[in-house]
């Protein structure tokens, strides 16, 4: 005798085939079945216009129902470098002096020595230390000893003046070498890391992750295909498919209401489908669009997105050296692709500059030129802007429209500042994988483990990888180049910082349909 469902499960049963009705009767719609809010293309970039609301954003997580942010948009970058920048200081603000909510230490660049000497055997950052007096003349030790003990209150250094352009040092040529993982490939030794790792950060929940693949009549990959995801609450998710036509949806991430089954909605060209997404289900969600125009040549946005504070001259030093062979052996891949570059540089509050941004261009001459009067000063508490530099960098820079490749590469050696208001990386990292942008992250000597997380946790949600330099001594970045790393990763391997650029550039136009 077969059992009588119980009254619970025939309720369920009838509410969840109830939701896949009313969700099915939407798709008859011709525009953007059932999603209420697809982003509108981005305008032309204002500069005069404020970067950042004067009002706080939410600390907590808010379930969108509206984008916040507008779709790439922009045609080419066959242009001169355009620059902003937005003030460390106040107005009126002193040489030196520091705003650093009440916690930062003065603005004394460290060496990448003494960066990874506040670091405690576990990995932690050193904690937020008193506010501090400015003797007349301090010993040159005293500043790096006192880095040494947590109840050590450091004493301000002023900051080395700006060399001027007859004084730069030369280009950097030492050896990078650095180390790679996919956290998307290893996705459940990436959840085990999360799981151990107790720091703060900013918390999305990613534990539970679906793969959507999205294909032509043909069989091939549809890359950059805008995607929305929507629970029957309304919150949605935002998204771009990648080079191979893929991407990973993560509904906690967005929707704290354990929505059943999710609607998704794709569109290219003026093709659009829409598919479902069912809590628990095993496979992937496949979607098929009609033939789409045939691809062209490959398009590639290539952003650095730089921690310039005192402790990291020697990383940009060495993208200065190398950044012409990035580029030569980009252009000479098999998909000879047309490269645009960015450049937005951070410090913090109380240095000469908080986000410097220079949009793209494809002048590598001109590019070159900025990146080369980029120099490595300010800094002083651990945290730094990266928040608002990634919020400028998603936001604000001329991304192109569709069929664009979007890559960023983050080099930072500390975590941004959780609080401070304005931006937050996690808003900036979703909006990133609603643009499509892949975030990869480089880790840089010094980097703890609260910046680690914060750096995979970007990479992992927009589809991008972590990467860390290495050293012969892995505690002792002035060891020179090696294999060795203080990170939590396994089985990795090792080439120079920008071979392994080329690699994921590499890797990533290669996935495209073919003659794109």
């Amino acid at each position: 005798m077969i059992p009588r469902p119980s009254r619970l499960f025939q309720r369920s049963l009838a509410a969840l085939l109830c939701a896949e009705f009313l969700l099915s009767a939407c798709s008859a719609t011709e525009i953007a079945p059932g999603i209420a809010h697809w982003p509108a293309p981005a305008p032309a970039p204002q500069p005069e216009a404020p970067i950042f609301p004067s009002a706080q954003w939410p600390a907590e997580v808010v379930a969108r129902t509206a984008p916040n942010f507008q779709a790439p948009s922009a045609t080419h970058c066959a242009r001169p470098v355009q620059t902003w920048e937005t003030p460390g200081r106040t107005a009126g603000q002193r040489d030196g002096a520091t705003v650093m909510g009440g916690h930062g230490a003065g603005p004394f660049p460290l060496t990448r020595d003494e960066r990874a000497r506040r670091m405690s055997p576990g990995g932690a950052s050193v904690g937020a230390v008193a506010a501090m007096t400015a003797p007349a003349s301090p010993p040159a030790h005293a500043a790096k000893e006192a880095l040494t003990d947590e109840a050590a209150v450091p004493r301000f250094i002023p900051p080395a003046p700006a060399p001027q352009p007859s004084q730069r040092p030369s280009p950097v040529q030492e050896i990078v070498t650095a180390g790679m993982v996919d956290d998307n490939a290893d996705f459940a030794d990436y959840l085990q890391f999360r799981q151990r790792t107790r720091v703060a950060h900013r918390d999305r929940d990613v534990s539970e992750r679906y793969l959507l693949q999205v294909r032509n009549r043909r069989g091939d990959p549809v890359p950059d295909a805008e995607v929305a995801v929507q629970a029957a609450t309304g919150a949605t998710m935002w998204a771009r498919t990648d080079t191979a036509g893929r991407v990973w949806l993560h509904p906690r991430a967005f929707d704290r209401s354990d929505s059943a089954i999710y609607e998704v909605a794709v569109r290219k060209s003026g093709q659009q489908g829409t598919a479902f997404l069912r809590r628990g289900q095993k496979s992937a969600v496949e979607l098929v669009l009609n033939d789409l125009a045939a691809p062209q040549r490959a398009r590639l946005d290539l952003v650095f997105l730089i921690d310039a504070t005192g402790s990291m001259g020697d990383e940009i030093g060495k993208l200065k050296a190398s950044l012409r062979s990035i580029a030569n052996e980009v252009a000479r891949l098999p998909s000879s692709p047309d490269t645009c570059f960015g450049l937005v540089a951070y410090r913090d509050h109380g240095d000469e500059f908080l986000v410097r941004g220079h949009d793209f261009t494809n002048d590598l001459g001109a590019f070159q030129s900025v990146l080369d009067a980029l120099q490595a000063d300010g800094g002083g508490d651990y945290p730094e802007a990266m928040s608002e530099a990634l919020h400028e960098a998603v936001h604000r820079l001329s991304w192109r429209g569709t069929g664009a490749t979007r890559m960023v590469v983050l080099l930072a050696d500390a975590p941004p500042h959780l609080d401070y208001g304005g931006p937050q990386y996690d808003d900036d990292m979703m909006a990133a994988l609603g643009k499509g942008i892949k975030v990869f992250s480089v880790g840089a000597s010094g980097l703890d483990r609260q910046g680690e997380y914060i750096q995979r946790q970007i990479a992992q949600y927009t589809g991008g990888r972590f990467v860390f330099l290495t050293y012969r001594e892995a505690s002792h970045p002035g060891s020179g180049p090696g294999r060795e790393t203080t990170h939590d990763v396994t089985n990795y391997s090792v080439q120079t910082l920008d071979r392994l650029i080329v690699r994921l550039v590499s890797e990533e136009l290669a996935k495209l349909p073919r003659g794109g």
